[in-house]
């Protein structure tokens, strides 16, 4: 059977454990090809006799077999593997840098169902890999290249586990936030949506003296992200107006990503957040270049908020790679998804769910205001998000009439400074369709036309 083109998505390899692109083989031949070449690398950089690379991953049942898989391909390269267990992917990041590893390996599907799971690589700095170099470790999983490479006796790696990453992870985090405030005095709902932030984030809040109610800390192996976190807010949100907290937290699987809840139970989302720090650090001067990073998703409202205080936004592809990749090249440092990815540069190298959330309580206690008054301090623009399950990601251009129908929308919503956006998920077997437009009915038929176009030509139940 020929190989998959290309197994690196978006974010990392992802799809149905134990089947291509994640099974056992290929983690397997992933590990010896990471090793083989940060091995390379880190010798060119520096002198190293033993090199390492950091394994850490969710909750999924999956994470087993594919952590044995990885590590072995790994050590089969004479490069030594550190376990660290169950820890967020800003928390793998962070522990690869604190420990001077080589590279780091996180697995985890994200948001996705317990049955997917996934694989995402860090680099010795904790940032995410430049797609040369995932071009060059997917060439070498599908070449054989590597394939008599296979160090004996003494050469071959080792493997010991850290047992405390979670408690690096956690003073990390908490240096993240004033050391001149606390939560005492907070109640604050936690969702961990029984994925990877199950001790981490509950820990850190109750260390910064809050009161907590939390959900989702529980997992079993197949209860991640089902009915809760970030990817089900509303819970979050009863759970708030039911308990009268001060604030909610929901991560994903990984809590690399976060939605929030105001005191009132109305959900808060990436572009809040953005446009919350972006123009508390525009008034305090620690914005960068006056400058925030989005996607093509982040609302048009948020452009707008910015630039009304002076500041700028600047647009990238959809996927938080993107917008650290941007933030590196203009030295800038906030940057995030309206899907609740944030990149507080300062203090972290890739999306961080809890972080995050304390940027925002840092600002609520700056400011002794409540969460839903710091969210009026801009005007969201109408806009409507769809996602279609696919069978298959035909390119739109092939599927009868799809193309004229956004074009047709774009020209009706354009010219009152509403915009149109279609474009399939790098994660998921899903298109995205996104209308902003100052008119809902105008929102609500191009919408309509658009999804049952695309249903009948390649849509997949469920």
């Amino acid at each position: 059977m020929q190989p998959p083109k290309r197994i690196f998505g978006t974010d990392g390899v992802r799809g149905r454990a134990n089947i291509e692109p994640v099974p056992a083989e290929t983690a397997l031949k992933l590990g010896r090809a990471v090793a083989h070449v940060f091995k390379r690398r880190a010798a060119q950089a520096r002198n190293r006799v033993r090199f390492r690379i950091v394994i850490g991953k969710d909750t999924r049942l999956s994470g087993y077999l594919l952590e044995n898989a990885l590590s072995s391909g790994v050590l089969s390269m004479g490069v030594d593997v550190v376990f660290i267990g169950p820890l967020p992917s800003p928390g793998v990041a962070y522990v690869t840098r604190s420990l001077r590893a080589d590279a780091g390996i996180v697995i985890t599907a994200s948001h996705n169902p317990y049955d997917d799971n996934g694989i995402k690589f860090f680099g010795p700095d904790g940032y995410k890999l430049a797609d040369e170099v995932e071009d060059e470790i997917e060439g070498l999983v599908f070449s054989g290249e590597i394939e008599n490479i296979r160090p004996t006796a003494s050469e071959i790696g080792k493997a010991h586990r850290v047992d405390d990453a979670v408690g690096r992870y956690v003073e990390h985090a908490k240096a993240s936030f004033p050391r001149g405030f606390t939560l005492e005095g907070m109640r604050i709902v936690v969702d961990c949506a029984h994925g990877a932030a199950y001790k981490s984030t509950p820990a850190v809040l109750q260390e910064l003296g809050a009161e907590l109610l939390v959900f989702g800390n529980q997992p079993n192996g197949t209860n991640i992200n089902s009915e809760c976190g970030s990817m089900h807010p509303q819970h979050l949100c009863a759970r708030v107006r039911e308990y009268r907290a001060d604030l909610g937290i929901a991560h994903d699987g990984d809590a690399d990503r976060v939605m929030l809840c105001d005191e009132q139970g109305n959900l808060i989302d990436g572009d809040d957040i953005l446009a919350i720090c972006g123009l508390q650090m525009l008034a305090d001067g620690t914005l960068k270049h006056r400058t925030v990073v989005a996607t093509v998703m982040s609302n048009a409202g948020l452009d707008v908020a910015l630039q009304t205080a002076g500041g700028t936004v600047l647009r990238t592809a959809v996927g938080d790679k993107h917008v650290i990749d941007r933030m590196l090249a203009d030295d800038l440092n906030l940057g995030g998804e309206q899907s609740g990815h944030l990149i507080f540069r300062d203090f972290s190298s890739t999306g961080d769910g809890l972080v995050a959330a304390l940027q925002i309580l840092s600002t609520m206690k700056a400011r002794s205001e409540p969460l839903s008054r710091l969210a009026h301090c801009w005007k969201r623009y109408p806009q409507l998000v769809t996602n279609i399950r696919v069978r298959e990601k035909r390119p739109f251009e092939e599927l009868d009439g799809v193309v004229e129908l956004v074009t047709r929308a774009e020209a009706e919503v354009k010219p009152v400074g509403g915009r149109v956006l279609l474009r399939y998920s790098g994660t998921e077997p899903k298109a995205r369709l996104l209308i902003e437009a100052p008119d809902q009915a105008v929102m609500e038929k191009w919408n309509q036309l658009i999804c049952d176009s695309i249903r009948r030509q390649v849509g997949a139940g469920g």
